[in-house]
């Protein structure tokens, strides 16, 4: 296709843009992506299944009663379509959807309107949307919302997600009754006789390619004849949900590349976003930007990812976007910056404080700390800090925020108390601030590291029977039935752990899940750590701090050298709803419970600490540890 500027051809039922380099065709007003032609490949999305295909933001919502994080698809059908800008260099497209009582419990009680730009010559185009509920519209739930491309199956066989987690991908046929056979849930299919042999003995699972919001920048497909990608780059997270370290789906079998806002996943139904009957919210989605490359050199193809990552580079050097035309979207004269240095102050490790190096530093709507985790609404805005502690956290929409903090090696989630309002154009420097991680005495015993992570844990090898080819040498906690190896490692007796004896990479099991002891019935787990402790203070008091780095509907009992009592230290009750464990996540939601031990419960030789998960509905019930670690009262410093 030859330059020839920007043109746009608007007809009842579709509407075409050229820009010289690539051809974007949309049904009017619907604005759904129907065509995509570019260098050779008459459509880059597939139009042959009719159910999946094209280009699409949609959503998924349900009735404020519900309890589930699943409810009705809706594909946004827009009822409008009006022409913002339509100049020489740039086209902005909008189809708008508006809501009315008549179509109650139909489609979901917003006000959409998505936003299309293309530019000429650039090989891609930017989408963004705003969606509003107002005061005249129902409650209701709305599940997720993202833009989902549907790829020429033709011609898209090869998927990359990162440097090192990218490869050709069986096909949606491979995962059809006879050539697939499903598993514990409907994502995950065993390969038996897919179409081509090299992937037969395989699992199939889109939950295998998630990534955190901080690392889930572009990721997309690679065409080999002849050579194009297909791109999604997303330039910032201020829009997502749930803060960094929330996780969620990018590409996968079909194929299918996804631009994800809102979602519940690795979270549960705290992330999802509830509103009340007339609560008013705005809020803008992007822009994000779906890009198309190209190369001569068909033995050059995957040469397509470097570039695709220094586009993404260019693009997130460019935000916040000059070119949106929406009133909601602030440009970069109108944000402010947040900028200060974090210390740790942690008398039983340093006498000076500390410089919280790479830590994560945020800024997000007011709450109680580590609240950003479940935060919905709002946007987020959050960087890393130096070596120093410095950072500067840059492009912040005007209003009010708390600061929040999490400092790799010490538990506990930071707040700078003092609520921060920002204004357009303003540069508020906090100067020095200090971090104190709960603590009551010094160290007696630790297990694991304090990072929101069980990675440093054991984890097992997978069962050669459901192995992932791309996980064999990296990741092994996306391989697909971990949770069944528990069992295996522990038939009859549950994991035991000795202080100064066990290590906990290779004798911490990294998920505490349940034993299947008959056809779906399962037996709950009870781990032990067993420690010394030489002088007893009696009447002192010691603390527990476990921290979890995830749990699915579990409840944590936790009690100290006798394991029949009735009444337990701590009882969590049921917690979380992540399924971090089933969905081959190493973490998920973070939680921190502070375990009181008066010095009378324990005894000068060996005492033993009781863990057990309580619940045992289905296999997927458990909880990975982050950290444990046992506190002395503040006067003592035993050596054990």
């Amino acid at each position: 296709m030859s330059s020839t500027g920007l043109l746009l051809n608007a007809q009842n039922d579709y509407v075409v843009i050229n820009n010289g380099v690539v051809e974007i065709t949309w049904t009017n007003p619907g604005g759904i992506i129907k065509g995509i032609k570019y260098k050779g490949i008459d459509n880059l999305l597939e139009e042959k299944n009719k159910d999946l295909n094209g280009g699409f933001w949609d959503l998924n919502w349900s009735e404020s009663s519900s309890t589930k994080t699943r409810g009705k698809f809706d594909t946004i059908q827009g009822t409008d379509l009006q022409v913002i800008v339509e100049n020489e260099e740039q086209i902005e497209l909008s189809f708008t959807r508006m809501w009315s009582p008549q179509v109650q419990g139909e489609q979901a009680p917003l006000y959409i309107d998505r936003r299309f730009v293309v530019f000429r010559d650039v090989p891609g185009f930017y989408s963004y949307a705003i969606f509003e509920h107002t005061k005249d519209m129902p409650a209701f739930h709305l599940n997720t919302t993202r833009i989902a491309f549907m790829l020429n199956k033709e011609k898209f066989h090869y998927m990359v997600i990162t440097d090192d987690r990218q490869r050709f991908m069986p096909s949606a046929e491979d995962r059809l009754p006879g050539r697939g056979e499903p598993l514990a849930y409907p994502e995950a299919v065993l390969l038996v006789d897919p179409i081509e042999p090299e992937f037969k003995g395989e699992v199939d699972d889109k939950y295998q390619y998630s990534l955190e919001n901080k690392d889930n920048q572009v990721h997309g497909w690679i065409s080999f004849d002849p050579p194009v990608g297909f791109w999604q780059i997303t330039p910032s997270n201020e829009f997502r949900t749930g803060g960094p370290f929330k996780q969620d789906l990018t590409s996968h079998v079909n194929p299918t590349t996804l631009a994800i806002f809102l979602t519940s996943h690795y979270a549960g139904t705290e992330l999802l976003v509830k509103f009340e009957t007339g609560e008013e919210w705005k809020k803008v989605l992007g822009p994000v930007f779906t890009y198309f490359n190209s190369i001569s050199d068909k033995d050059m193809a995957l040469s397509l990812w470097d570039d695709a990552k220094r586009q993404m580079n260019e693009e997130i050097e460019s935000w916040p976007y000059s070119f949106p035309t929406s009133e909601e979207f602030p440009k970069c004269d109108q944000r402010g910056v947040v900028r200060g240095r974090l210390l740790v102050q942690d008398r039983y490790l340093s006498k000076e404080n500390l410089p919280g190096k790479v830590a994560s530093v945020g800024l997000a709507a007011p709450g109680d700390a580590g609240s950003w985790q479940r935060e919905n609404k709002g946007y987020q805005f959050w960087t890393t800090t130096d070596e120093d502690g410095c950072f500067v956290i840059k492009n912040i929409r005007a209003g009010s925020y708390n600061l929040y903090g999490v400092v790799p090696g010490f538990i506990g989630d930071y707040k700078y108390e003092v609520v921060i309002t920002l204004t357009e154009g303003c540069d508020i420097e906090l100067g020095e601030i200090v971090y104190e991680p709960p603590r009551d005495g010094p160290t007696l015993w630790e297990i694991g590291i304090p990072d929101r992570s069980a990675a440093e844990f054991y984890i097992p090898d997978p069962n050669p029977k459901y192995v992932n080819k791309l996980y064999l040498n990296q990741d092994k906690f996306r391989q697909y039935g971990l949770w069944e190896r528990y069992a295996e490692l522990y038939p009859e007796n549950d994991l035991v752990y000795t202080v100064g004896v066990s290590d906990y990479q290779k004798d911490w099991f990294f998920a505490q899940v349940n034993r299947e002891i008959g056809d779906n019935v399962y037996q709950s787990s009870t781990w032990q750590i067993k420690f010394k402790i030489g002088n007893v203070d009696q009447g002192g008091t010691y603390t527990l701090r476990v921290a979890l780095a995830a749990s699915n509907h579990a409840e944590l009992q936790v009690r100290i050298n006798d394991p029949t009592t009735d009444l337990p230290l701590l009882s969590t009750g049921e917690i979380g709803g992540d399924n971090a464990i089933a969905r081959h996540a190493i973490h998920g939601i973070y939680w921190l419970f502070t375990v009181t031990i008066r010095g009378s419960l324990l005894l000068g030789g060996e005492n033993t600490i009781f863990l057990t998960q309580a619940k045992t509905a289905n296999a997927f019930q458990g909880i990975m540890y982050d950290y444990i670690r046992l506190e002395g009262p503040s006067c003592q410093n035993e050596n054990l």
